[in-house]
């Protein structure tokens, strides 16, 4: 409507009648169906007749764009269809793809590289190449700079250098301007192998092919040295890049900080990251759990947790591995509090993991709170959480810690059920619990009876459960006999029965 009320019509004041209006139609004017009959009302239609032809014309625009919609699911259909049985035919033992190409005929651009790339990760990289050179001499119109350089960026993300260096020479023989895309691919795959050398020499030609390096050139370069350790190396690209023009821009910093942190170089991280607050540029979510992370792992507390409150602010997303590096500082500077209060926080963001409930219940346990055990407990109940090593050994490892033995006994009892076989872990807690008067009689027996002491020996304990509680003195009378017997690592077919006679120096009956 808001189209119609644009035209200005003529109205008769005899019997209403259609006017016939002269609209141009082309590619610069398309009129829907809809719009077309609303522009053939004239005004002295009632306002049920328009109604109706305006309900006429959205039917029929639905069904025209189903149809659309329709025939762009066939097409599609037919598409994956096709790419599914070339690939199929590619797959098959002493296949040819050359030989597939000439019985097809040809092959669209979607064809050529889907088996281009399945080639390349299956290790056929020289049939590649040869399919390509096929293909692309079917027309001259397919040698251009898109087409090598869609085949020389496969190449080099697969580190296939030297492939991606002859596919290179081709296309200098073509005489085919080489983009700086194509360099940077070149450079950076070189660099990603440790051959600097071919690196800095394609970073040479860039100049000498009236070529300027951007920051992206030397992304790959820093990235290279900061995974080698070569950090001499990475100042010197540095300061060829600035000396050449190439001012380091956001990403630039954020790489640099992230490649410190990894090798824990705090000092040279934490200078940069002024110079990027400095310049007002931006801390990306990665560089700032790469920051957090590396303060985690030096047990830097007051700066861990500054970072840890940034990122809390963004939607960085933090793996498994960091969260429990997080959690082992807290457990090592005795901060409880905030033990609990990260896994609260990450319980918000990721809802209630085995790791969440992990956290919560060591919290409970390093305070020594009874209630709080329970209270968490009926959580993972309520949760209907299911049990495993890990939290059947913090709890056998708290009521050892108060000296409840009669809890104990109902813990450990339960680990002869199925899903809730015991570990290396549970054993220790048993013979440390029996050491200090505890009968383990009772549940040796069950654990004996289940077969469980004739399985092999398996610590699938959290960590984080150790660097709370530490090792027993079982697991440390284990680690003293390995260390005595130099034959005893060899053996890779221990089972908690022979473990057992080992630390005691006799055989079980």
């Amino acid at each position: 409507m808001a189209e119609a009320s644009k035209l200005w019509l003529h109205h008769s004041f005899t019997a209403p009648m259609l006017f016939k209006l002269q609209i141009p139609v082309g590619p610069s004017l398309i009129i829907p169906t809809r719009h077309r009959i609303i522009l053939a009302v004239s005004r002295g239609h009632s306002n049920l007749s328009l109604s109706k032809t305006l309900a006429a014309a959205d039917g029929d625009y639905d069904r025209q764009q189903q149809q659309r919609h329709r025939a762009l699911l066939v097409e599609v259909y037919h598409q994956t269809n096709s790419l599914k049985t070339l690939l199929a035919e590619l797959s098959k033992k002493n296949s040819c793809p050359v030989r597939l190409l000439e019985k097809d005929g040809d092959w669209a651009r979607d064809q050529l590289w889907a088996a281009v790339r399945f080639l390349i990760r299956e290790g056929r990289s020289a049939e590649a190449l040869q399919v390509f050179d096929v293909w692309k001499n079917k027309e001259s119109s397919r040698v251009n700079v898109a087409t090598y350089s869609n085949i020389i960026r496969l190449l080099c993300n697969e580190d296939l250098l030297e492939e991606a260096i002859l596919i290179f020479q081709d296309m200098e023989k073509y005489g085919l301007a080489v983009s700086l895309m194509i360099y940077n691919d070149i450079i950076h795959g070189f660099a990603r192998k440790k051959e600097f050398d071919n690196s800095a020499c394609f970073l040479d030609k860039v100049a000498a092919s009236g070529l300027q390096p951007q920051a992206e050139t030397y992304h790959g370069l820093i990235r290279a040295y900061g995974s080698y350790g070569m950090y001499d190396e990475l100042c010197k690209c540095m300061k060829r890049m600035e000396s050449e023009g190439c001012s380091p821009n956001e990403v630039t910093y954020n790489i640099l900080i992230v490649e410190f942190a990894g090798s824990g170089l705090v000092d040279r991280m934490d200078t940069v990251y002024r110079t990027l607050l400095s310049k007002r540029m931006n801390l990306q979510a990665s560089t700032l759990t790469a920051m957090l992370e590396a303060y985690a792992n030096l047990g830097i507390v007051e700066k861990m947790e500054k970072f840890y409150r940034m990122v809390l602010k963004t939607n960085a997303y933090m793996k498994e591995p960091l969260v429990r590096k997080l959690a082992a500082v807290y457990i090592e500077n005795y901060k409880f509090s905030q033990l609990e209060e990260l896994g609260n926080c990450i319980s918000a963001r990721t809802g209630r993991t085995d790791l969440v409930w992990c956290i919560l219940l060591l919290a409970c346990a390093c305070f020594l709170s009874r209630k709080g055990i329970e209270s968490i407990i009926r959580e993972m109940k309520v949760a209907k959480v299911r049990f495993n090593v890990t939290f059947i050994n913090i709890l056998a490892l708290f009521y050892l810690k108060i000296k409840d033995f009669s809890t104990l006994d109902a813990v450990l009892t339960k680990t002869g059920q199925k899903n809730r076989e015991p570990d290396l872990v549970t054993l220790g807690i048993l013979f440390d619990a029996c050491r200090l008067g505890f009968d383990g009689t009772r549940v040796l027996e069950i654990w004996r009876r289940s077969g469980f002491l004739e399985t092999a020996v398996e610590m699938r304990t959290d960590p984080l459960v150790l660097t709370t509680f530490g090792k027993g003195l079982f697991m440390r009378d284990c680690e003293k006999a390995f260390s005595l017997g130099s034959n005893l690592k060899e053996k890779n077919d221990w089972t908690y029965h022979s473990l057992i006679s080992l630390v005691f120096g006799k055989k079980m009956e």
